[in-house]
């Protein structure tokens, strides 16, 4: 707008062509000027879905903007798969420790502390011990964390660490110390923030409110990784929250409403997908129909033996005509890499376990064609670096600081 000498003259051509009183360019400017608007902050699962779970109005909430991760098309290795699949991740890695647990723990601690708990204990393969101790800190209160010695992921244990965590390292597995954190507690004032806790499950039905609301509906089909089983018979619980019309009869794999569900009924979604649960082989307690005393398995966060929601998880697969089915160590890395490599999505070895299944089944034609599929991925891959650094078979290349040097290395190793 033309200031100064010329500003007359230019506001009587505008007045002239537009046929409008103009007084004042200025205000002219400011009313033509297109108003922002800014979606309101998000602050975690508990307040976004505050009235499908158990939480009060004065409720203090422990959260650290945990849940909202991103629901992932996976483009190029549909493509390569092919029979017209449509095939999305969910990426829980992206939870403020990394990992599927957050969405459990923010409810855990949040209902720990309002009953007036000063610690929380749990067993642990990893995942759970990093997010229990950062919920506990961010709540001012102690956590207490069993590892497996020698068993666990050093990210994770680095985690624990950090957040300050009492961390106690057994000899024996996880199995193990849930037997004995379940022992302590009867003897100890402490709350257990395992998936036997009841608000644990009920964070993380969150996950599948957000896969109905980014499709517009349900999968055909849901693949998870299965170690304790607390994560599939979570998210059956939520798909069945959002398909059902009124609280009676919702899934017989809620332990939390005990036969009438207070959180069913007004999203009108119809539709509900098949649960589909994958062990690696050398823990297979489902798919073997028996607890596994020693299992063993590169993915250790579902190195686990006797899963605690046995009996809810066998309920929801065969609810939803699902099924489990178990994957090779070999099966799950291969999964992991081809995931970091034509995605580039860096998951850890236990999340990969979802997707290797599933594109074994959909090979084999056990997912039908043209289905659509979420896969979930429990966790980052930076949970467990010393794994995939090790089946990272490209060389680091290492050169003069030369110009010619650098120039040759990139033209030598272009594909």
């Amino acid at each position: 707008m033309p200031e100064g000498l010329f500003a007359p003259l230019f506001q009587e051509q505008l007045k002239t062509h537009l046929q409008l009183p103009v007084t004042n360019h200025q205000s002219l400017i400011t009313s033509h000027r297109p108003t922002m608007s800014f979606p309101r902050r998000y602050t975690g699962l508990i307040e976004k879905y505050r009235d499908r779970l158990p939480i009060h109005d004065d409720t203090r909430v422990i959260s650290l903007g945990e849940g909202n991760t991103p629901l992932v098309r996976l483009n190029n290795i549909a493509r390569d798969v092919g029979h017209d699949v449509d095939i999305y991740v969910k990426y829980e890695g992206l939870n403020p420790t990394a990992s599927f647990k957050d969405r459990g723990m923010t409810m855990a601690v949040t209902k720990a502390v309002e009953d007036g708990s000063q610690a929380i204990i749990c067993a642990s393969t990893g995942n759970t011990s990093a997010s229990a101790a950062a919920y506990a800190g961010r709540a001012g209160i102690t956590a207490y964390v069993l590892i497996p010695e020698g068993k666990i992921a050093m990210g994770k244990l680095a985690q624990a660490m950090m957040h300050g965590a009492v961390v106690i390292q057994i000899e024996g597995n996880f199995d193990v110390g849930m037997k004995l954190v379940k022992e302590v507690a009867e003897h100890a004032p402490v709350t257990i923030v395992n998936s036997i806790n009841p608000y644990r499950l009920q964070g993380q039905k969150t996950a599948a409110f957000e896969i109905v609301e980014a499709l517009g509906r349900a999968p055909d089909y849901h693949c998870l990784p299965v170690g304790n089983a607390g994560n599939i018979t979570a998210h059956w619980i939520g798909y069945c929250e959002y398909a059902s019309a009124s609280g009676d009869h919702v899934t017989g794999a809620c332990a939390f409403c005990k036969g009438h569900c207070a959180y069913a009924g007004g999203a009108g979604v119809g539709n509900r997908p098949r649960m589909v649960g994958f062990q690696a082989a050398g823990a297979a307690p489902f798919v073997r129909g028996e607890m596994i005393d020693h299992p063993e398995t590169v993915a250790t966060a579902i190195r686990i033996g006797h899963p605690q929601s046995w009996d809810y998880a066998w309920m929801a697969v065969e609810e939803s005509g699902g099924w489990f089915d178990k994957c090779t160590d070999e099966e799950i890395l291969a999964a992991q890499k081809l995931l970091a490599e034509r995605e580039g999505i860096f998951c850890e070895p236990a999340s990969a376990a979802s997707l290797a299944g599933a594109l074994r089944d959909v090979r084999s034609g056990k997912i039908s064609a043209s289905s659509s599929i979420v896969c979930t991925l429990t966790g980052h891959g930076l949970k467990d670096p010393d794994t995939a650094i090790k089946q990272s078979t490209a060389p680091v290349l290492k050169v003069d600081a030369e110009l010619e040097a650098v120039r040759r290395a990139i033209l030598d190793n272009m594909a």
